[in-house]
């Protein structure tokens, strides 16, 4: 029998191998990097005016189910002013059971509004509960292609406008209700 021989095995260097692993960690950190900066897009903050109102942002929850219900209506009540000649009356809209002419329990719930036609070209609609929604106004334009234009009021105890220009809405308290889509439904910019 021989006898036994010990080999002392040394271990490989680590070293080298654990520098390439991190240059190559900070090779792909340098082109990540470098591809967000280069695809990065600038925030071009919107604000609104003074006598205006972000549909997403300032409106409260029952305040927006209404405007969007306006909007959806619009459609409708061009399509029926085509037909007519003559812009439907708020009952007429509420037989069809367009929301937020219809009374039931969604309009209630949202304020309980009562509409009225105004100089055969506004549709106003006064909050029995301004706690939770507003008063409305929706003029419609001529042309009908054209989005609608709607002024929010949160007084309580308010009439019907008399005077349907800007200027007259803005002095008597109302607001305008604007959409706007920047950065997307879900982020919010506030700066």
């Amino acid at each position: 029998m021989s006898t036994p021989t010990t080999h002392i095995v040394r271990p490989a260097g680590a070293g080298h191998e654990t520098l390439y692993v991190l240059l190559l960690c900070l090779v792909i950190l340098a082109v990540a990097g470098s591809m967000v900066a280069w695809r990065h897009e600038s925030h071009v903050a919107s604000n609104v005016g003074s006598h205006q109102l972000d549909a997403r942002r300032d409106l409260s929850a029952s305040e927006q189910g209404i405007y969007a219900d306006l909007r959806v209506t619009l459609d409708e009540i061009q399509l029926l002013r085509q037909e007519q000649q003559v812009l439907p009356g708020p009952e007429a809209l509420a037989d069809e059971g367009f929301a937020p002419f219809a009374q039931d329990a969604s309009s209630v719930s949202r304020g309980g509004h009562v509409w009225q036609l105004l100089e055969a070209k506004s549709y106003f609609g006064q909050s029995q509960t301004p706690s939770v929604a507003g008063s409305f106004l929706m003029r419609l334009i001529a042309a009908d292609d054209a989005a609608p234009d709607i002024w929010l009021n949160r007084a309580n105890g308010i009439k019907a406008p008399a005077d349907l220009t800007d200027a007259a809405l803005e002095s008597a308290g109302w607001q305008q209700i604007v959409a706007q889509f920047d950065a997307g439904v879900t982020r919010q910019h506030r700066d």
